[in-house]
């Protein structure tokens, strides 16, 4: 594995991990970003891997899996998973405040729905 696929997925996983913690701690609009940001990497790790060029300078997770031929069952998570970036963190992308947007049940669908893609992004850098 190239030494920068290597450290975004390292990463990846880091954030993935660290969105699960902050369950526990009810910081699920946290939890919610940082599964954006773990499924960016892993896609991005991922086009690394099997094009062999850099992938595009993009938050938007929907142009990472399609440039990737992402399963259209995965590409649904990405749809979910998308508004995060912003959203979960800008009191002007949220029309309100985010932290009281986001509920336990919401940050554990997050977190189900980047599993499934993560899974499917390492299988593709090993492959």
């Amino acid at each position: 594995m190239r030494k920068d696929v290597e450290r975004l997925v390292l990463q990846a996983r880091r954030d993935l991990e660290n969105a699960r913690k902050n369950i526990g701690i009810e910081a699920y609009e946290v939890t919610a970003f940082l599964c954006h940001q773990a499924v960016e990497k892993y896609l991005k790790a991922a086009w690394i891997q099997k094009k062999r060029a850099r992938p595009p300078a993009t938050h938007y997770l929907r142009e990472l899996g399609s440039g990737l031929r992402i399963p259209k069952r995965l590409a649904r998570n990405l749809s979910f998973l998308n508004p995060d970036y912003t959203v979960a963190r800008y009191p002007d992308a949220a029309n309100g405040v985010p932290y009281e947007l986001y509920d336990e049940a919401t940050a554990r669908a997050k977190v189900k729905a980047a599993e499934e893609v993560a899974r499917w992004a390492e299988a593709v850098i090993r492959s």
